[in-house]
């Protein structure tokens, strides 16, 4: 069982403490003291460290996706649409998702503590890169949503990249695979022509979903699949504390990995892995 269905079995399931614990207790109409901050808190109340994480992850995923969608001064309709897609996506059911829009619309008010969000996440967090990566596409795909990040936005995930030890040039280069990614989805569903114009724009971008460009060799195309079906694999970002309910996403992402690579293999003609 994910956290979220012990958490509303439990008297203290949204024990987590410090500022996430606030903005999510908030959420379900608790509030908690100054001092229950403890990192151990969640293993006091039964809650493994995996689980904790897990809540961690959830609650700073729609609040600062909140957050960002309100740093042009105002929230689009798209950016609401792309926020319940997510909720769609992991089937929340309805005292769940009304947990997700609360949190969303904590992290739109003014005085939303970002900074106090991202420094206790990230501490939750313990260097899981992998994990932390995914947070941040997540917020890229919403900044996306209308279309294009425009300059507030991009200034504001440049400062969560920043707090979460994630460089300018991995930042990049997740925007630039994001938007392959868009881009070889829409050329997959779209496109009637396997040859031509299309199908090498396709191809493109394939290129770009690995992060590689049209000369790597054979083996970097299939070094860089395994890397990031690694990096992207689902029970492995759960184990380390993806909650299970978001599961679809990162198989979401693994699939748009693997049809990227096989239209690079029958490109090339080479063997499977």
């Amino acid at each position: 069982m994910g956290w979220l269905g012990k958490a509303l079995g439990g008297t203290f399931g949204f024990m987590l403490g410090g500022p996430l614990g606030a903005v999510l207790g908030a959420a379900v109409g608790h509030h908690f003291d100054a001092g229950l901050d403890s990192p151990d808190l969640g293993n006091v109340f039964g809650f493994s460290g995996q689980q904790r994480v897990q809540m961690a992850f959830f609650t700073a995923t729609f609040s600062v996706m909140g957050h960002i969608a309100k740093a042009d001064g105002r929230v689009t309709p798209s950016e609401i649409k792309l926020a319940e897609a997510v909720m769609a996506q992991m089937q929340l059911d309805t005292k769940m998702r009304k947990m997700a829009i609360d949190l969303f619309r904590q992290g739109k008010q003014a005085d939303f503590p970002i900074y106090d969000v991202l420094e206790q996440f990230s501490r939750e967090c313990r260097r899981r890169g992998n994990l932390l990566n995914m947070f941040i596409e997540i917020q890229i795909q919403a900044a996306f949503a209308d279309g294009q990040i425009n300059q507030a936005e991009d200034a504001v995930l440049h400062k969560i990249c920043d707090y979460l030890k994630i460089s300018r040039f991995e930042y990049e280069a997740l925007k630039m695979q994001f938007q392959a990614q868009q881009r070889f989805y829409q050329q997959q569903h779209h496109q009637q022509q396997p040859f031509g114009r299309g199908a090498q724009t396709a191809l493109a971008d394939a290129y770009a979903v690995l992060g590689l460009k049209r000369d790597a060799s054979d083996a970097e195309v299939k070094r860089a699949y395994r890397k990031l079906m690694s990096q992207h694999h689902p029970d492995k970002l759960v184990a380390k504390g993806l909650p299970e309910e978001m599961m679809t996403l990162a198989k979401e992402k693994t699939q748009k990995i693997r049809k990227a690579y096989e239209t690079i293999r029958n490109a090339r003609n080479f063997d499977r892995l």
